[in-house]
C-alpha cells in the first residue's frame, strides 16, 4: 500500500509539473500572437515585454505572491495575510503517508503551476497597451500586479477566501486569471489613450493592420496547446480511474470550446463585414478557450462547443464595439479574456449544479471592482510620476527603436541593411 502511495504521489506531481510546463509553453503563445498583431516597428519591444513580465512574475510570486494566495493560515476570508517567502521545505513521505490521501502531490509542484498562471494574467495586459506605453513603466505595473493585486483576488476564490465560501465557482481561470488580466490592462488603456492615427477627427476609425499574420496565427495554435495545460492540469489530480477520466473530459471539452469559437467568430464576421476577417478567426479560438476555462468538466462536448461557440460571437461584437468607444486594444485582449472571461462564468450555471446566478454575479463584480481600482491607482500614480506614454515622435518611429535600441526586422524597416 505504501508503494502505491508513493507512485500516486509521484504520478500526480509529474503531471502537475507537465501541465505547468504547458502553461508555461502559453508564454511563447502570447509572445508570437502580440508579435504578430503589432506593427513591425514595434515588435522587438513586445518581445521584450514578454520575456520580462515572465521573469517579474516568477520572482514576485516567489517573494510574496504565493503566500498571499495560499497562506498557511488566513487573518480573514477577505484579508490573506503574508506568509514570507517561498521555501525549499516539501511534504515527507510520512506527511504524505499520514495524510490519508490528503496530500497527493508535491508543494512545490504546486507553487510551479500557480506561477505561470500568474504570468498569463499579465501577458495580457502586455498585448492591450501595445505601441506606445513606456516599457519600463509597464514593468512597474508588472511588480505589483504579480505580487499583490492578482494574488489578493486569487485567495477571494482559489485560497479559500471569502468568494470560495460563498459558492463561486471558476475551475480553472476564466475570472481570476482572464478577468483580472484584462481588467487591468482595461485600467491601463483608459489611462493611456489611443494610439496616433487609430481614431481620426471625423469620426471615422483607422485599421491599424498587425505586421505579421503567420506568426499570430502560429503564436494562437501554441495557446491552444497549452490551454490543455491550463484547464487539464486544474483538476489537480491522475492517478486514478475518475480522474483520469475526468482529465480526458476536461481535454475534449477544451478543444471543442476552441473549435466552436473559430467557426462562430469566423461566420459572425462574414455577416458583418463581407469578409473572414483572420483576426476575428484567431480571436475566436482563444475566446472559445477562455469562455469554457471557467467550468470544463460538467457540460457535454456539445455544449462545450455550444459555450465556446457564443464567445466566438461576443468577441466579434465587443471588439468592434470598444472600437466605436474610442478604447484602443492592438490585440483585442480585452474582449477576449474580459467581456469573455464573463461569459464564462456566467455559462457555469448552465451545466453545473452547484453553481448559483448570484454567486457567479458576485465573483465576476468582486473581481473586476478589486482589479479594476487597485490597477486604476497604480497606473494613475505612474502616470503622474514617470508617465505612461513615449513621446509622440517615438511612437512613431517605433518603440523599438526608442526602448529597445533595436529593431525585429532591420532588413525592412530599420536604420541600417539592405532594406534602408
Amino acid at each position: 500500500m505504501e508503494a502505491i502511495t508513493e507512485l500516486s504521489y509521484a504520478l500526480d506531481t509529474f503531471y502537475f509539473l507537465v501541465s505547468g510546463a504547458l502553461v508555461m509553453w502559453m508564454a511563447a503563445g502570447f509572445a508570437m500572437l502580440e508579435a504578430g498583431m503589432v506593427r513591425a516597428k514595434n515588435t522587438a519591444e513586445i518581445l521584450t515585454k514578454n520575456i520580462s513580465l515572465f521573469a517579474i512574475a516568477c520572482i514576485m510570486y516567489m517573494l510574496m505572491g504565493y503566500s498571499i494566495m495560499y497562506p498557511a493560515e488566513a487573518v480573514s476570508a477577505y484579508w490573506p495575510g503574508f506568509g514570507g517567502i517561498l521555501g525549499s521545505d516539501d511534504n515527507t513521505l510520512e506527511a504524505v503517508l499520514g495524510s490519508d490521501g490528503e496530500i497527493y502531490y508535491s508543494a512545490l509542484s504546486d507553487f510551479f503551476f500557480q506561477v505561470v498562471f500568474v504570468a498569463t494574467a499579465m501577458s495580457i495586459v502586455s498585448g492591450a497597451v501595445a505601441e506606445r506605453m513606456k516599457l519600463w513603466v509597464f514593468l512597474m505595473f508588472a511588480v505589483v500586479m504579480t505580487g499583490f493585486i492578482y494574488p489578493m483576488q486569487g485567495f477571494w476564490k482559489w485560497g479559500g477566501g471569502f468568494l470560495d465560501v460563498l459558492g463561486f465557482n471558476d475551475f480553472a481561470g476564466s475570472g481570476v486569471v482572464h478577468l483580472c488580466g484584462a481588467t487591468a490592462a482595461f485600467a491601463g488603456v483608459l489611462l493611456l489613450g489611443a494610439r496616433k492615427g487609430k481614431y481620426l477627427k471625423d469620426g471615422s476609425i483607422n485599421a491599424i493592420p498587425g505586421a505579421n499574420m503567420p506568426l499570430a496565427t502560429l503564436g494562437t495554435f501554441i495557446l491552444w496547446l497549452g490551454w490543455f495545460g491550463f484547464n487539464g492540469g486544474s483538476e489537480l489530480k491522475i492517478s486514478n480511474v475518475g480522474e483520469a477520466n475526468a482529465v480526458a473530459l476536461v481535454f475534449v471539452n477544451t478543444n471543442m470550446a476552441a473549435a466552436g469559437g473559430v467557426v462562430a467568430a469566423m461566420l459572425t464576421a462574414r455577416l458583418m463585414f463581407g469578409k473572414t476577417d483572420l483576426t476575428m478567426a484567431l480571436n475566436g479560438a482563444l475566446a472559445g478557450l477562455v469562455a469554457i476555462t471557467a467550468e470544463p468538466l460538467t457540460p457535454t462536448p456539445l455544449l462545450a462547443t455550444i459555450i465556446g461557440a457564443i464567445g466566438g460571437v461576443i468577441v466579434v461584437f465587443s471588439i468592434v464595439g470598444l472600437d466605436k468607444m474610442r478604447i484602443d486594444d492592438p490585440v483585442g485582449a480585452i474582449s477576449v479574456h474580459g467581456v469573455v472571461g464573463m461569459w464564462g462564468l456566467i455559462a457555469v450555471v448552465l451545466s453545473n449544479p452547484d453553481a448559483t446566478l448570484t454567486a457567479q454575479l458576485t465573483g465576476l463584480g468582486t473581481i473586476f471592482a478589486w482589479t479594476f481600482v487597485a490597477s486604476f491607482i497604480v497606473w494613475m500614480i505612474l502616470k503622474l510620476v514617470i508617465g505612461l506614454r513615449v513621446s509622440e515622435e517615438e511612437e512613431y518611429e517605433g518603440v523599438d527603436l526608442s526602448e529597445c535600441g533595436l529593431e525585429a526586422y532591420p532588413e525592412f524597416t530599420g536604420t541600417s541593411g539592405s532594406g534602408k
